[in-house]
């Protein structure tokens, strides 16, 4: 039987009997002695919190199960798979619907109604217990603040100090690491004193051979930014973390970043009619607007081309999908766009769902209020059918209970996040409503000489969505406007 191993910890710094390592060599133990296989290629360690089901690892092995690619699923114990009780039943049934069998190092679980409850009640247990932890996490962060360490001990570790664990006098503090506080200095003076851009320093960095906290060669341009912007380097954050950098380079660091903001916003070369709504099929990001420039024989020239922002080669991984011309890019949708705006009838859905969905706000609004509420009342109904169970009343009874609760809780909870997400919608709706009515009257009375205002607006209110292959482009969009897939040939 193919077998899937999941563990999870909730911070590195987790106790040692119930550690990564620990957890799947036992999950390791149990599968070898069940005959299953294990492949390394469906064994998740996980660090996240157990009290959400939203975790990245987490949904690759339910994509398994939902694709059926796996017989079972081993877990360390019903806590490291979930700390929610009606999580852990979704889980539970993801499995079941997987013909997937489920087992555990350090519990039995049973199936049947009975079986679900009995996971709920320690799943209910387990997040009660994960609540008293936070709280008591809370107040113990509380008071390293006002003793001078720092409040989360190992995990906040910057690079340039060394911590020094310990709760007595001189422990739970940063001392300043001499090598890395150094390269902390220069990265403040290459960036505030010789004005290299961030992209400069980080291939200094390269080339002088000074490898990223993490041992990389490349730093990610998001560390060295998070580095400039930390205030800790000033000693602004804890009176006993002392500062390698003075509270004037600070400053000038900080208003160095403010002003390439600015910058970046107000001297674009040209505006991107796109800009927003192009994504990569292949890896998700945003594409953005780029200038290029090239010399030829009359001299300098240039052009502006869309580009995925993954693709850049100071990425570790690169994106390899291709770049488009702008102009080229930029006529291809408008010309579809245009197309849909010569429709009355598209235009007349689009304002309707927009006023409709502005309407629906407080509906929408006092809907949920009455949906919480009954979801607060089930998690007591189910709290006293515990009860009930821990007395010993009949089985027959508290099954039927207990599924009747799970069966209306599960439709309150697909309800909420349909309330929430047109929620979403009407709050956007809201947002300029009377500018995106008139920008799509105007636009198809003028379609020929929209200023590039009105062609954003039109591309709001018609909710354009573009997503770029290697050879093919693809609009989405709320209205039916029947765009279809439009295949072309990339320009680079």
């Amino acid at each position: 039987m193919k077998t899937a191993i999941y563990c999870r910890i909730s911070t590195r710094d987790q106790k040692e009997g119930t550690s990564l390592d620990s957890q799947l060599d036992a999950c390791k133990k149990l599968a070898q002695e069940k005959g299953y296989e294990v492949e390394n290629e469906y064994t998740i360690q996980e660090v996240y919190s157990g009290l959400t089901l939203d975790r990245p690892d987490l949904a690759k092995l339910r994509g398994w199960l939902d694709n059926k690619e796996v017989d079972a699923v081993i877990i360390y114990s019903s806590d490291r798979f979930s700390r929610d009780g009606y999580d852990f039943l979704t889980l539970i049934r993801d499995c079941q619907r997987a013909n997937a069998e489920l087992l555990c190092v350090t519990e039995s679980i049973e199936g049947g109604q009975v079986g679900e409850l009995l996971s709920y009640v320690r799943g209910w247990a387990s997040k009660l217990e994960a609540e008293k932890i936070k709280e008591r996490t809370s107040r113990g962060r509380r008071a390293r603040i006002a003793s001078g360490k720092l409040a989360g001990g190992k995990a906040n570790y910057c690079f340039g100090y060394d911590y020094i664990p310990g709760r007595e006098n001189g422990q739970g503090i940063r001392q300043v690491n001499p090598k890395q506080a150094s390269v902390v200095r220069d990265i403040f003076n290459w960036f505030t004193s010789e004005h290299l851009p961030l992209d400069k320093v980080i291939y200094r960095l390269r080339d002088l051979g000074i490898a990223s906290p993490t041992g990389n060669p490349m730093w990610p341009r998001a560390t060295v930014y998070n580095m400039l912007t930390n205030s800790a380097y000033c000693g602004a954050q804890v009176k006993t973390t002392p500062p390698i950098i003075d509270q004037t380079t600070f400053d000038k660091a900080q208003a160095r970043l403010k002003r390439n903001r600015e910058l970046a916003l107000r001297n674009v070369k040209r505006n991107y009619l796109l800009r927003g709504y192009v994504y990569c099929q292949h890896c998700g990001r945003r594409y953005q607007g780029a200038l290029k420039r090239y010399q030829t024989k009359e001299g300098i020239k240039e052009y502006e081309y869309y580009r995925c922002s993954s693709s850049f080669k100071i990425n570790t991984n690169p994106c390899s999908n291709h770049s488009w011309k702008a102009e080229r890019l930029e006529a291809i949708i408008w010309q579809e766009v245009e197309k849909a705006l010569q429709n009355p009838d598209v235009i007349m859905a689009g304002i309707e769902a927009l006023r409709q969905g502005a309407n629906r706000a407080d509906s929408h609004l006092e809907a949920l209020t009455t949906i919480d509420d009954r979801l607060k009342d089930l998690d007591k109904q189910q709290q006293r059918l515990l009860e009930l169970a821990l007395k010993e009343f009949p089985e027959a009874m508290v099954e039927a209970e207990n599924a009747k609760i799970n069966l209306e809780s599960k439709g309150l909870k697909q309800r909420r996040a349909e309330v929430i997400a047109r929620m979403g919608q009407a709050k956007q709706a809201e947002i300029g409503l009377e500018g995106i009515e008139q920008a799509l009257i105007t636009a198809r009375g003028n379609l020929s000489n929209l200023s590039f205002e009105s062609k954003r607006l039109a591309l709001e209110a018609l909710n354009i969505r573009v997503i770029l292959g290697k050879d093919s482009i693809s609009i989405e969009g709320n209205i039916p406007v029947g765009y279809g897939a439009i295949v072309s040939t990339p320009s680079n």
